[in-house]
C-alpha cells in the first residue's frame, strides 16, 4: 500500500504583510489588532473578518506605528493621557456582562490590563499628535461654514426634525468642528502619503 503524498513545502505559519523601515508587521499582528479593535468596540466574541476588513486593519495598524515614530515629545507617561485611557478602560470593562468575561477576553488576546492600558495610552498619544499637527491648519473659512449650513445642515435637519431650522449662529460652532474634523482627515491622509517614502512604508 502506497504512503499518502506529503508536500515537501514547509507550512507558512505567518508572513510579513507590511513594514516600516526594518520593522515588520505580520499577518498575526493584523489578526490580533482586529480582535483588539472589536474588544474595544464591545463586539465580543468578534465576528470573522473578511479580507477587505483585514486590509483596512493592516493599514490602520501600520500608520498608528508610523505616527508614534513621529512623536516629538514622549507622552507615554503623560498624566492627562493616562487618566483618559484609564477611563476608557473602565468603559470597555463595563461593556462585558461580568468581570470574568472581560478577563477571559483579555486572556484570549494574550494581554493583561496593564498592556491594554498601554495600548489605550498609545491611542491617546496618536490623537494628540494628529491634533497638534493638523488642527492649526484645519480652520474652515466663513464661506465654507455658510455653504455647509445651507447645502448640508439645513436640508438634513429638515429631513430628520422638520421646520424650523436653527439659525446659523446657534449651530456655527458645531458646523465648524465638523469641517475641522473633515479637514484634519484630509491633511492626515496627505501627510501619511508624504511620510511613506521617507519612512520606507510598504504593504505586501
Amino acid at each position: 500500500m502506497g504512503l499518502p503524498a506529503v508536500s515537501s513545502r514547509a507550512e507558512v505559519l505567518d508572513r510579513v504583510v507590511a513594514s516600516i523601515g526594518e520593522f515588520a508587521i505580520t499577518q498575526s499582528d493584523v489578526n490580533r489588532e482586529y480582535r483588539l479593535e472589536r474588544l474595544l468596540d464591545g463586539q465580543w466574541p468578534p465576528p470573522a473578518p473578511d479580507s477587505k476588513t483585514l486590509e483596512q486593519v493592516r493599514e490602520r495598524l501600520t500608520y498608528q506605528k508610523l505616527l508614534l515614530e513621529e512623536e516629538t515629545q514622549d507622552l507615554s507617561h503623560d498624566p492627562a493621557l493616562e487618566k483618559t485611557a484609564a477611563e476608557e478602560l473602565d468603559g470597555v470593562r463595563k461593556r462585558f456582562p461580568s468581570e470574568q468575561d472581560f478577563q477571559s477576553a483579555l486572556h484570549s488576546l494574550h494581554m493583561n490590563e496593564k498592556q491594554l492600558l498601554t495600548t489605550l495610552v498609545d491611542q491617546q498619544r496618536i490623537l494628540r499628535i494628529i491634533e497638534e499637527r493638523m488642527r492649526p491648519a484645519a480652520a474652515p473659512a466663513t464661506t465654507e461654514v455658510e455653504s455647509y449650513y445651507r447645502d448640508v445642515f439645513a436640508p438634513e435637519y429638515m429631513r430628520t426634525h422638520g421646520p424650523p431650522v436653527p439659525p446659523l449662529k446657534e449651530v456655527q460652532g458645531q458646523i465648524q468642528e465638523i469641517l475641522v474634523q473633515k479637514k484634519i482627515d484630509e491633511l492626515l491622509a496627505s501627510w501619511l502619503e508624504e511620510l511613506r517614502p521617507s519612512r520606507r512604508v510598504n504593504f505586501y
